[in-house]
């Protein structure tokens, strides 16, 4: 294995909007000096965060690239950073940045702890089996408390929490830590900005807190290790540092545990620690289980392990547009080496791609490569036709990479533009933002001719509307947002459809007996079946028969479409002469509509999870506004001076509610919220979307 690689460290951050993501990464920035000034989000000049809407808005919208270097005990360390939007409108930023990463740092804010997006981004992280460090940020604000988010990250997480530090002091008097490791304290100096920190013993009146914790550190650690067990309860006073450490970083990768830091990023405390610990205990590539996928030619799998020497295999996980350069294509390279000016063959599609240029990114600035190897996140130019997700490998041995899985749109709008002169602008301009943005959806409605666009919020379509008038000078008049609603079939009906064409010469024939029964709660597609019995419907009609069914679901009795559907061919009929797939096609997706006229179904609408943090005295406001709303009460927390309201509630009487609920508190409340799953609506409100008006808003 190559030193090189395992120098390496590729790792996002993530956490609830404003934990304070986009500020730790400006001050890494700076003090591993890849910034000689700091950025502040508040002044809209941080580094990661470039698109204008960003700074405007002082939020993260895109995940933003950078590469670092830290040196660490006498080492140089590459570290590639991604920043990731923790609003859940960018959702996607996160989930398809996590797909490719081999460690993260989750942020939590002292005062808010584990809050409804930290347990988004961590159920994601866990479904990419993601190796963790957690940095408590917001040490100095009023109401940190570092004990209180151990506790949310154990119950409300079910993670591992395993404090690595202590913080001495905390909101106006927070100044250092204590290292449970060295059993040392550290205070960051004010002069500098936090460039340098001294090094003290521990304070008196920390120390047995210290012991008990370091006891607890030592006695987790002995579960992940059977030698380190066996030294821990004969000789406990023998173990070192380095031990310690090379435990944590077994126990991290594992992901039995995840150590906890602490810090103040926007006071500048505690950065140099955390930048220590991703580069102690976060994985390396050559750490990383080798990458599975598909041998496309022979459709076995295949495994590419984290190696120069191996043929060449790289995910495609984000597509951008550069004013300057072009089309970016960010990759993962995972095995091999790529050079400029070489092909590479694109698994995903069969075509191959001339790479023009190799881009190591810092944010929207690049610095061009010669080459790459294993183990690097790196930008492409010259990929003419590549969508996210896509797999890059050598021709000779070619590999089909697991893909992404994103979510469904939930918010839909029409478009048009000011002038009839910008039409092909506009569709051109909405197809660079779908390539770009695959949870951002364009088509046009066959009845009304109107181009539709569809996102995952309010805010998200927001942006991509002001993305349209600043990057493509493109003007829209838009319509109010529109729920996206689903429909689903709750009673099984068996349907026979024949299909007869005779136009002269050779005719179109294809009989089709059919099942169509409600899917399982879980479900999402098409779930095909293939009960014909005596070769009535020869099987190489079969595909034929499924991709009928699979485009007919876009379409159900109600014009919505199907989230899920099961089907069982029963039975049919050919002709010698007339029967072809094509017919058989056009039978299934006949037959499907006939059928879905014929039984009951019932329309579905997204439900959000909604969080709403509200002062003491308006929680009554709150709860009575929520139940108006069709909501479902999940619980209410008590904290002090403040309630935490958990409800679930339709998308259709959420839309404009961060203004409602500013009347009703004040302005004195907030609230986040983040899709959940598609609900039956009741019958009184599916009777006013056929009778009003299909996408209504309620």
């Amino acid at each position: 294995m190559s030193e090189e690689l395992l120098k390496i460290r590729n790792i996002g951050i993530m956490a609830h909007i404003d934990a304070g993501k986009t500020t730790t990464t400006e001050r890494i920035l700076f003090y591993t000096g890849k910034n000689y000034k700091i950025g502040e989000v508040d002044e809209g000049t941080a580094t990661m965060d470039w698109m204008v809407q960003e700074q405007e808005r002082g939020i993260t919208i895109t995940s933003a690239a950078t590469t670092v270097e830290w040196k660490h005990q006498s080492e140089d360390y590459k570290i590639n950073i991604i920043d990731t939007p923790g609003h859940v409108d960018f959702t996607v930023e996160v989930e398809r940045s996590l797909r490719i990463l081999d460690g993260a740092v989750a942020l939590f804010c002292a005062v808010g702890g584990v809050q409804p997006q930290s347990e988004t981004v961590w159920r994601q992280a866990d479904k990419y089996d993601v190796a963790r460090i957690c940095y408590v940020n917001k040490m100095d604000r009023s109401g940190a408390d570092f004990h209180s988010v151990l506790r949310q990250l154990k119950e409300k997480l079910s993670a591992n929490p395993l404090p690595l530090q202590l913080p001495i002091g905390a909101e106006d008097s927070f100044s250092g830590v204590v290292d449970l490791i060295e059993m040392k304290a550290y205070v960051w100096n004010e002069e500098d900005q936090g460039a340098t920190f001294e090094e003290y013993e521990i304070p008196e009146d920390m120390r047995e807190e210290a012991e008990t914790y370091r006891e607890n550190l030592l006695e987790k650690l002995s579960e992940c290790d059977d030698a380190f067990m066996e030294k821990y309860f004969d000789a406990p006073e023998s173990i070192t540092s380095d031990e310690i450490i090379a435990i944590i970083r077994k126990g991290t990768i594992s992901r039995q545990i995840h150590p906890v830091l602490c810090g103040s990023s926007f006071k500048n405390k505690g950065v140099q620690k955390l930048l220590d610990a991703i580069v102690r205990y976060l994985p390396s590539p050559a750490d990383m289980p080798p990458i599975k996928g598909v041998n496309p030619k022979t459709e076995k799998d295949e495994e590419r392990t984290a190696n120069d020497k191996a043929p060449f295999a790289a995910l495609a996980f984000k597509i951008a547009t550069d004013p300057y350069v072009g089309k970016l294509t960010f990759i993962k390279v995972y095995s091999g080496t790529l050079k400029a000016g070489e092909t590479v063959f694109n698994a995903s599609t069969g075509k191959r791609e001339r790479v023009a240029k190799i881009f190591q990114m810092h944010s929207n600035k690049q610095l061009q490569l010669e080459s790459i190897s294993a183990g690097n996140i790196v930008a492409l130019v010259g990929m003419k036709e590549i969508r996210t997700g896509d797999s890059l490998c050598d021709e000779k041995h070619p590999i089909v990479l697991e893909n992404i899985d994103f979510p469904d749109p939930v918010i839909q709008i029409a478009v048009e533009p000011k002038t009839k002169d910008d039409e092909d602008k506009l569709m051109m301009a909405l197809a660079k933002l779908a390539e770009e943005d695959p949870t951002f959806v364009v088509k046009v409605d066959e009845e009304s001719g109107q181009t539709l666009i569809s996102g995952m919020g309010e805010l998200h379509l927001d942006i991509l509307l002001d993305r349209l008038k600043r990057e493509f000078n493109v003007a829209c008049n838009h319509g109010k947002p529109r729920v996206t609603y689903k429909e689903a079939i709750v009673e099984p009906i068996q349907h026979r459809e024949v299909y007869k064409r005779q136009t002269g010469g050779k005719g179109s024939f294809a009989v089709i007996d059919f099942r169509i029964a409600p899917s399982a709660p879980d479900d999402k597609g098409l779930k095909f079946a293939n009960e014909v019995r005596n070769g009535n419907i020869p099987k190489e009609y079969m595909p034929a028969i499924e991709k009928g069914f699979k485009m007919a679901m876009s379409n159900g009795r109600y014009g919505f479409p199907l989230e899920a559907l099961d089907v069982t061919v029963t039975d049919g009929e050919t002709h010698s002469v007339d029967s072809d797939s094509l017919a058989f096609e056009i039978c299934a997706r006949a037959g499907f509509r006939e059928a879905v006229r014929n039984t009951k179904s019932v329309i579905l609408e997204p439900i959000m999870r909604v969080e709403v943090i509200t002062p003491d005295e308006y929680i009554g406001n709150v709860t009575a506004d929520l139940n108006r709303k069709r909501a479902t009460l999940e619980q209410i927390d008590a904290q002090v001076g403040f309630q935490v309201v958990k409800a679930q509630v339709p998308l259709a009487e959420m839309f404009g509610y961060v203004t409602h609920l500013r009347s009703i508190t004040s302005g004195r409340a907030n609230y986040s919220m983040e899709f959940l799953k598609y609900a039956i609506v009741p019958d009184t409100i599916q009777d006013y979307i056929l009778n009003v008006g299909r996408y209504a808003l309620l």
